[in-house]
């Protein structure tokens, strides 16, 4: 890139490619619509024919497979919070390699952006460039850099981070702490002890600059590895040098039941699947990294129990993270682990293949919002209905979230177990943060001690401190909340259930998945279908449910209580500890556009989890809905069980 000064000539008309709803350009544009989960089995070239084949307008799919690559678009347009959603570094890559060299849009999502720079592929938000481009005048490299970051507009001169990380990161060290104290937040003074000194980065950045930390975990599942691997054989050559490769978790938990996914088996996906997979074992057997692997349900009945595996966010929390740590992994939901107190985050397959060879992983320095929990939980609501009524708020809908740090605090959240505390955590990335946070404490150390067998101090420094800087401050009265659920097509669609107004018939019903997978989620679980069973009743008449472990400690836990015999004796279908409908890539997804679905899940995009609607929901909404074949609160079915207790055993 070093010498380039015009990405458009004066006199080129480059094709552009407006993403839009109706007359007016398309908000929310998900990376699932970008890629679709189904094609990100693709790692390498063969990329180029799949951006946009999940976008949906009016109803319908205008663009198939090969449309921007054979139409030589070069410029994309759209609206607010471009790229929302998963991490997956697929999105950008496709885009680039079908040849668009610019994607302008009102606002984009962190890791979006930060994974199109890392690759090379320029954005902007000034929407006057469209109407410059189309009448022809050349537009300057230095012109889309101007505001960005010093760091960004490095790593887009250097062509992508790779080549960056290798000229100024290999040997970078601790940066000094900074000479001036002031008040700071948790994830400042995490961030300070990470911190390192690079030519282009401050000993201590401000929010807005770049940085970069040296994490103390770093972990990728198997739909980024192959692509990491291609990338840095390719371009730094093989074999290669990994930075202290004993910190590196390499997680195999998307694909156990991809020979059931709808989506996978209807497209031909399974053996592209089986190779990416391989791709994984090969890397993580050629440099010897710790390895956990998901089995099938064969597979499971004949373990004799030694294996230990889930889904990776979860995994991290059960096995690794501790407070005051960071902690990096190649997905959305890698906040997750914020809920010990730790700094943890999504990065895009550039990023973590640069973090596999220098250690240092790059970062945005944030604004922290603080999420201030006041009053008592009422019975019946979750974590999942506070974070669904957040993400109904206005200011967050309309990106207040974005790329900031969400520090949860108050009095409610500190009557909140670990488990609840982490769907808060997870969902940041619904959120649209870099990460979520909870300082630790008594409880903090109960779930370590108990969980883990992990003695931990909190540390006098764990907290933030009277006075930190916060961008905004949202209070929630915790009291006033009700059971949530988001309708279709965004999880910002949030509403109390009370207040629906319509009713809602279902078709599947679905628990589990990284944000309700977890122990807690399983106890709510049982509590519903336990109730209902004990009065004769039975998963309604034409809807599916499914319950899906998070880990084998989950499933090995609900064992042990007996949960499973309840789930079995009420129609469920139990599922091996995995990701799987959450992602469409496994039992419980949608096969037909007609079916609707009430799920536990974290995001209900279109296509998420098959072509049907998915409302999302608390754990025991999922379960009552399952019961009564409607959406219904568990108060409600309750309080209605007479109308319900003829339904057939």
């Amino acid at each position: 890139m070093t010498g380039i000064t015009l990405l458009f000539q004066p006199g080129e008309s480059p094709r552009i490619l407006f993403l839009r709803e109706g007359a007016a350009l398309r908000d929310d544009v998900s990376t699932d619509e970008i890629t679709p989960v189904a094609i990100m089995s693709h790692y390498d070239g063969r990329l180029a024919r799949f951006p946009y084949t999940g976008f949906k307008s009016g109803g319908a799919f205008p663009i198939a497979a090969g449309e921007v690559q054979a139409g030589a678009y070069s410029v994309t347009v759209a609206g607010r919070r471009y790229g929302k959603g998963s991490s997956r570094e697929h999105s950008p890559a496709a885009e680039k390699l079908a040849g668009i060299r610019l994607v302008i849009a009102e606002s984009f999502e962190r890791i979006y952006r930060q994974n199109a720079d890392n690759i090379g592929l320029f954005t902007s938000t000034d929407l006057g460039l469209v109407e410059r481009i189309q009448r022809g005048e050349g537009v300057a490299i230095e012109e889309l850099l101007a505001g960005r970051d010093e760091l960004a507009a490095g790593i887009l001169r250097a062509g992508g981070l790779l080549r960056f990380g290798q000229a100024h990161l290999r040997n970078a060290l601790p940066a000094a702490a900074p000479g001036k104290q002031r008040p700071m937040t948790l994830f400042e003074k995490i961030i300070a002890r990470h911190a390192l000194a690079t030519p282009v980065t401050g000993a201590d950045p401000l929010p807005g600059e770049g940085a970069f930390v040296r994490a103390d975990w770093r972990f990728i599942h198997e739909y980024y590895t192959g692509m990491a691997a291609h990338m840095l054989h390719t371009t730094l050559g093989n074999p290669l040098a990994l930075h202290q490769p004993g910190s590196i978790i390499v997680f195999e938990d998307h694909t156990s039941y991809v020979d059931q996914s709808p989506a996978h088996l209807r497209a031909g996906l399974v053996p592209n699947m089986r190779a990416m997979n391989q791709a994984q074992r090969d890397f993580a057997r050629q440099y010897g990294l710790r390895m956990h692997r998901t089995l099938t349900d064969e597979e499971a009945a004949a373990d004799d129990g030694s294996n230990v595996a889930g889904i990776s966010h979860a995994m991290m929390a059960e096995h690794y993270a501790l407070p005051g740590q960071v902690v990096v992994g190649t997905d959305s939901h890698t906040p997750h682990s914020g809920a010990l107190g730790c700094v943890a985050f999504g990065v895009g397959t550039t990023d973590m293949a640069n973090a596999f060879v220098t250690g240092a992983v790059r970062m945005t320095v944030p604004q922290t919002l603080r999420i201030d929990l006041q009053g008592e939980v009422p019975p019946g609501v979750m974590a999942k209905d506070i974070v669904l009524h957040l993400l109904a708020l206005e200011p967050i809908r309309a990106g207040a979230g974005v790329a900031k740090v969400f520090e949860f605090s108050g009095p409610a959240m500190a009557a909140l177990s670990t488990d609840e505390r982490a769907t808060l955590t997870n969902m940041t990335a619904e959120l649209g943060g870099l990460t979520g946070i909870v300082a630790p404490d008594a409880e903090t150390v109960r779930f370590l001690r108990e969980r883990r067998g992990v003695d931990f101090t909190v540390e006098p420094w764990m907290h933030s401190d009277e006075g930190a800087a916060y961008a905004q401050t949202f209070t929630v009265d915790c009291a006033a909340l009700s059971p949530m659920v988001a309708s279709p097509g965004d999880p910002g669609n949030g509403i109390a259930l009370d207040q629906l107004g319509q009713t809602v018939k279902v078709d599947i019903a679905y628990g589990g998945s990284c944000t309700a997978g977890k122990r807690e989620d399983f106890d709510r679980y049982h509590e519903v279908l336990a109730w209902g069973l004990a009065r004769g009743l039975r998963v309604a008449p034409g809807v599916q449910l499914y319950l899906q472990y998070g880990t084998t400690a989950v499933r090995d836990y609900c064992k042990a209580q007996g949960y499973d015999k309840t789930f079995e004796a009420v129609g469920a279908r139990i599922l091996q500890p995995s990701c799987g409908a959450c992602a469409n890539c496994g039992p419980g997804s949608s096969t037909d556009a007609a079916q609707v679905t009430v799920s536990a899940i974290n995001r209900n995009f279109a296509g998420r989890s098959g072509p049907g609607q998915v409302w999302l929901a608390s754990p025991p909404t999922v379960m009552a809905s399952a019961l009564a074949g409607k959406l219904v609160s568990y108060a409600a079915l309750r309080a209605r069980t007479a109308p319900f207790s003829a339904q057939p055993a």
